[in-house]
C-alpha cells in the first residue's frame, strides 16, 4: 500500500529522492493531481487540532539573519503569529488567534507553545511591539498569554500591566493541578534575601554578567502567588513536565566559565534539584562540534525529544534527537544500574542523514519537533529542506551530489514549512508547504494526553519538620566524603579510617565542611563595578561563607544549610584549606528539605554524580549493626543499622548547625580505656588582633543569615600592619615581627631598602593598578626583582637573557649580525628577572611560597596567629577576591 507524502529509507545516507527533490517535488509521493491542499488525507489526523507560530525569517538591524542564542532567551524577533487549524490537514482553514492582541498594526513576537492535558488551552510567551524612542529597559517585557480553544478567548495570564511587566517571562508549562511553571528573571525569592542581607533589591546577573539570570518560578492560573523555585546564578530555560511530575529543564552550570548546558530535573516545590542528562555530553553535534538541547518534552515511549541545535546559529535548525535518559546520563554514560551497556544515550530520530556543524545537511534541518501522542510513532516538525545557490545562475536549488561537491557552495535561506514526520514507515507528509522569507517555528497538536502525576505540595509539621522551616533552612547528608565516584578513596577502607584506635584523628585529611554562598552581581545601572574589584580573577565572581561544620570520622556529614540560596561545598584540612577541587555545581535546599549525597566526584570523570538514582551505591555501608557504638567511638553515641556517623549523631544530638569559625572537639573517641580524644582546637574570628569579616552575634549564635564577608583592604591587609612586637617580662621590646616592617621598600629610617622575599606588603596604591593596594598585587601578581643600585635607588635588577639552551644572548641588526658597542663589544640583551606571585587564586594549597614560612620550623612561625592563617586561607580558597560584596565597593 502506497503511503501519501514524502517517501523516505534509512538505507539510503545520501538519498536522491531527497537530494534531487524540488519543491514541488516535496508535495510528492501523493495520488492524483492538483495543489498540496488538495492531497490525501492522513485519516488518524483528520480530526486533530494543531496550532503553530508562523514567522518571517529573524533578521538584524542591517538586514542580515539574526542569531538564534539558547542563552539569549529573551531576544526579540518580532514578526510573528499564532495560527488554529481545527484539523491537521493541509486543507484546513487556519485561524490567526494572537490577531488583536496588541493595538495597532506592529509587529510582535511569540514563542514557547504548550498544550494542557484536555487539549483545551494553548499557553505561550508573548512580547508586545516595539516603543520607538525608549530604551531596551523600558520596552514591554516577555509576558504568557493562554488561549482556551472553547471559548476562543485569549488572555494574558497576570492581568495588571505593572505586575505583567515586572519580569521577563518565558517558557510556560501547566503542571498537573493548573498551576504554571515558567522560566523568569524576576527572582522572587532571591530578593526577598537580599533584603535581609541588608542589600537593595534586584534581579542578579548571569555568570557571564551580561543579562540578568532568568530562573524557574511557579504560579497560579491567574496569575497570582508567584513563588520562586530555582536559584542558578546563570539561566534555566525551557521547563517541561515529565510524566511523573518532576519538572525537565534546561541549566546553564556557568561557575568559573563552565558554560555547560544540561537537563535538570526538579520537583514543582523546587526540591530535589538533581542533573538529568547531558553534563559531559557538550559536543554532541556532527563532527563534536557543540550542541544543546533545545525545547525539552517527554515522548510517549518516555524518552525526552529534543531539537539538537548548535547553541549559536543563523538557520534556526538542527536535528530531531531522542534521549534515553532514564537509562544513561550522558551519551555513552549508562546510570548504574544499566551499567555494561554501551549505549548512546542519545539518537538521531531522522530518517537521513543530518548534520549541524555548518555544512550542508542532507536530510535538511529540523527548527522544532513535537511528538503525537495518538498511539503512532509520529512528530509534528518544522523542517527546511536542504537547498543551495546554485553558482551557475544565483538561483535557490535543491542539493544534489554535484551541487554540494562544487567548492565554497553557498546555503540558501532556510525554507521552513510544517510537516507529519512518520517515524514508523519511514515518510513525511506537508501540512503547511514553505514559503520564501517566511518559517513556521513551532508547532504543537491539541489533542488530550493523560496529564503527569500530581506531586503535592510539602505539609509542614507532616512531610517536612516545621522547626526547620522557621529556620529557614533545609537538610544536607553526605554519605561520606571519601567515596569518590563509588570508590573507597581512603587508603585502607572507612572502617578504617572511622576507627580512632587505627586511625588518629590527626592523621584524618578531611576534617571540615565550608559552605559557600554566591553573591548577586547587579548590573551596572545599580552599581558600576570594573574587573579590579573582583581582584586576580573575575572566575568565582564574589562569594560569601556561610560556615563551617565538624566531617565525621567515616567522612559523612549532616548540617543545616540556609534555604533558597545557590550554594557549594568544600571539603577542607585541620588548618582550614581545601582539599581537592573545587565544587563548579550550584546546589539547592528549600525550607525543611532533607537531600542526601553519596559523596565527591571528580570533574575528570563522566560517572554519574549529582543523580542518587543513578549513582553507585555509597561505599560507606554505615552501621553494621543495632544498638551499638561504631568501633572505639564514644558508647553514648550507639548506631542504628546503616546510619552513617552523621545520622547517628544527629539522631541523638540534633542536626549540626554550621559555625562562622573552625571548631573542634573529638566527641567520638572511647576514651574509656586505653585511648585518649584529640586535643580540642578552634580558630576564631574573635581571636583577631584586625577587624572580623563577620557580625558579632554570628560569631556566637549562628543562624541562617549569618555571612561571612571577606574584603582584601578591610579584612586581609590589614594583617600586615597589626603591631607583631615582642616583649620581654619587663615590656622592653626585644624583636619586632609586624609584616610591614621588613615586606617595605623602606626601613625603619625612611631609607630604601629591598623588601624582604622581595615582597612589599604596604598599602599605597598600587603603580599598576590604582583601585588596588601595593600588598595585593605583590601577593597575587608576578613580578619583577629588584635590587639597590650603587646611588642606593631601588631598581629592577637586571640579567643578560639565554635561550633555550642557557647560551646569552646578544644585540643583533635586522641582518642578524652583532650590535657593537663603541668599544666593539657585543651588546647583551638585558631583562628583568622575574618573581613569581606568592599566592594563588586557586587556592591555599596552592599558595606554598607564602605558606611554607609560617609552618613548624619554617622561618616566620607563631609569626601570625591560627586564626590568621586560617582566614588568610579561606579568602584565597573562595578566589582571593578585592571584594566579595558589590554594596561595598567604593563609589569613584
Amino acid at each position: 500500500m502506497s503511503n501519501p507524502g514524502f517517501c523516505l529509507s534509512r538505507r539510503k545516507v545520501a538519498s536522491p529522492l531527497l537530494i534531487a527533490a524540488t519543491l514541488t517535488a516535496l508535495a510528492g509521493c501523493k495520488t492524483g493531481s492538483g495543489s498540496s491542499d488538495e492531497q490525501e488525507a492522513d485519516p488518524v489526523v483528520v480530526d486533530l487540532p494543531i496550532a503553530y507560530i508562523q514567522r518571517t525569517l529573524p533578521t538584524d538591524d542591517q538586514g542580515n539573519p539574526a542569531i538564534e542564542d539558547i542563552l539569549l532567551p529573551t531576544a526579540f524577533n518580532p514578526g510573528a503569529r499564532i495560527f488554529l487549524k481545527d484539523r491537521a490537514t493541509p486543507s484546513a482553514n487556519a485561524v490567526d488567534i494572537t490577531q488583536g492582541a496588541f493595538s495597532g498594526n506592529d509587529p510582535y513576537d511569540v514563542k514557547g507553545l504548550e498544550v494542557s492535558s484536555d487539549g483545551q488551552r494553548l499557553l505561550f510567551s508573548m512580547r508586545a511591539p516595539e516603543i520607538p524612542g525608549l530604551d531596551e529597559e523600558d520596552q514591554p517585557t516577555w509576558n504568557i498569554w493562554e488561549y482556551d480553544l472553547t471559548t476562543s478567548n485569549l488572555r494574558r495570564i497576570i492581568t495588571s500591566d505593572i505586575n505583567a511587566e515586572g519580569g521577563q517571562d518565558l517558557d510556560p508549562v501547566y503542571l498537573p493541578d493548573g498551576r504554571i511553571v515558567f522560566s523568569s528573571n524576576r527572582q522572587r525569592r532571591s530578593k526577598a534575601i537580599l533584603l535581609d542581607d541588608n542589600k537593595p533589591q534586584f534581579a542578579g546577573l548571569e555568570e557571564d554578567l551580561n543579562d540578568e539570570a532568568l530562573v524557574l518560578h511557579v504560579m497560579e492560573p491567574d496569575g497570582t502567588n508567584i513563588q520562586q523555585l530555582t536559584f542558578n546564578q546563570s539561566h534555566d530555560l525551557q521547563p517541561t513536565v515529565l510524566s511523573d511530575g518532576r519538572i525537565l529543564f534546561n541549566r546553564w552550570d556557568n561557575i568559573a566559565n563552565r558554560d555547560n548546558i544540561s537537563l535538570y530535573t526538579v520537583k514543582p516545590d523546587g526540591s530535589e534539584l538533581s542533573l538529568h542528562y547531558g553534563y559531559h555530553s557538550q559536543d554532541t553535534g556532527t563532527n563534536n562540534t557543540q550542541a544543546a538541547f533545545y525545547q525539552p518534552r517527554q515522548a510517549p515511549d518516555g524518552r525526552i525529544l529534543i531539537s539538537l541545535k548548535p547553541r549559536q546559529n543563523d538557520r534556526y535548525g538542527g536535528d530531531i534527537v531522542l534521549i534515553d535518559g532514564e537509562n544513561f546520563t550522558d551519551i555513552n554514560q549508562p546510570v548504574y544500574s544499566n551499567n555494561g551497556a554501551t549505549g548512546p544515550g542519545q539518537l538521531s530520530s531522522a530518517l537521513l542523514e543530518v548534520t549541524i556543524d555548518g555544512s550542508p545537511s542532507p536530510h535538511g534541518e529540523f527548527s522544532a519537533a513535537f511528538p503525537f501522542n495518538d498511539g503512532t510513532d509520529r512528530l509534528l516538525v518544522s523542517w527546511s529542506q536542504c537547498r543551495v545557490i546554485n553558482p551557475d545562475n544565483g538561483l535557490y536549488t535543491a542539493c544534489t551530489d554535484s551541487l554540494l561537491a562544487t567548492p565554497n557552495i553557498q546555503l540558501a535561506p532556510p525554507l521552513y514549512g510544517l510537516w507529519v514526520y512518520n517515524l514508523e514507515n519511514q515518510s513525511q507528509q506537508p501540512l503547511i508547504q514553505p514559503e520564501e522569507g517566511i518559517m513556521y517555528s513551532e508547532a504543537v497538536t491539541m489533542e488530550p494526553t493523560t496529564a503527569p502525576t500530581f506531586i503535592p505540595e510539602p505539609v509542614i509539621g507532616v512531610d517536612v519538620d516545621a522547626t526547620l522551616v522557621s529556620e529557614s533552612v533545609g537538610v544536607l547528608h553526605i554519605r561520606s566524603v571519601y567515596d569518590l565516584d563509588g570508590t573507597d578513596s581512603t587508603p585502607a577502607g572507612i572502617s578504617v579510617m572511622a576507627d580512632p584506635q587505627q586511625t588518629p584523628v590527626d592523621q584524618r585529611p578531611a576534617r571540615f565542611l565550608r559552605i559557600i554562598k554566591a553573591v548577586a552581581i547587579p548590573d551596572d545601572d545599580l552599581v558600576d563595578l570594573d574587573n579590579s574589584d573582583f581582584g586576580r580573577s573575575r572566575a568565582q565572581l564574589m562569594r560569601e561563607i556561610i560556615g563551617y561544620v565538624p566531617i565525621e570520622p567515616d567522612g559523612s556529614v549532616k548540617t543545616k544549610i540556609p534555604a533558597d540560596i545557590a550554594f557549594s561545598l568544600e571539603v577542607v584540612d585541620a588548618e582550614g584549606k581545601r582539599i581537592g577541587e573545587r565544587h563548579q555545581n550550584w546546589l539547592q535546599l528549600r525550607p525543611g528539605e532533607e537531600q542526601e549525597c553519596r559523596g565527591c566526584h571528580s570533574s575528570s570523570s563522566e560517572l554519574p554524580h549529582g543523580r542518587l538514582s543513578a549513582q553507585a551505591p555509597s561505599v560507606n555501608n554505615g552501621s553494621l549493626a543495632n544498638g551499638i557504638p561504631f568501633p572505639n567511638s564514644e558508647p553514648a553515641l550507639f548506631a542504628d543499622l546503616g546510619e552513617s556517623m552523621a545520622e547517628t549523631y544527629s539522631r541523638i544530638n540534633g542536626v549540626r548547625s554550621p559555625s562562622v569559625d573552625i571548631i573542634f572537639d573529638d566527641e567520638w573517641t572511647d576514651d574509656s580505656g586505653a585511648l585518649t580524644k584529640e586535643p580540642s582546637f578552634a580558630y576564631r574570628y574573635s581571636d583577631l588582633s584586625s577587624a572580623a569579616p563577620v557580625t558579632a552575634p554570628c560569631q556566637t549564635n549562628w543562624t541562617s543569615l549569618c555571612r561571612t564577608i571577606i574584603h582584601y583592604e578591610d579584612h586581609i591587609h590589614p594583617i600586615w600592619e597589626v603591631n607583631r612586637e615582642v616583649l620581654d617580662i619587663n615590656n622592653n621590646v626585644i624583636d619586632n615581627h609586624t609584616c610591614t616592617l621588613c615586606h617595605n621598600t623602606r626601613d625603619n629610617n625612611n631609607v630604601l631598602q629591598v623588601p624582604d622575599a622581595q615582597l612589599d606588603l604596604t598599602g599605597s596604591a598600587s603603580p599598576d593598578e590604582a583601585d588596588h593596594l601595593i600588598s595585593y598585587r605583590e601577593l597575587l601578581f608576578n613580578d619583577a626583582e629588584q635590587e639597590l643600585d650603587i646611588n642606593g635607588a631601588l631598581i629592577d635588577r637586571l640579567v643578560q637573557a639565554t635561550d633555550g639552551n642557557g647560551n646569552p644572548l646578544f644585540q643583533t641588526d635586522s641582518d642578524g649580525n652583532l650590535v657593537l658597542d663603541i668599544n666593539g663589544n657585543p651588546i647583551p640583551i638585558m631583562v628583568t628577572v622575574n618573581v613569581n606571585a606568592a599566592m594563588s587564586t586557586n587556592g591555599a594549597l596552592s599558595s606554598p611560597r607564602f605558606f611554607a614560612p609560617f609552618a613548624s620550623g619554617g622561618s616566620h612561625e607563631n609569626y601570625l596567629s591560627d586564626a590568621e592563617l586560617k582566614l588568610i586561607s579561606e579568602w584565597l580558597d573562595i578566589g582571593a577576591q578585592y571584594y566579595n560584596n558589590p554594596f561595598d565597593v567604593p563609589i569613584n
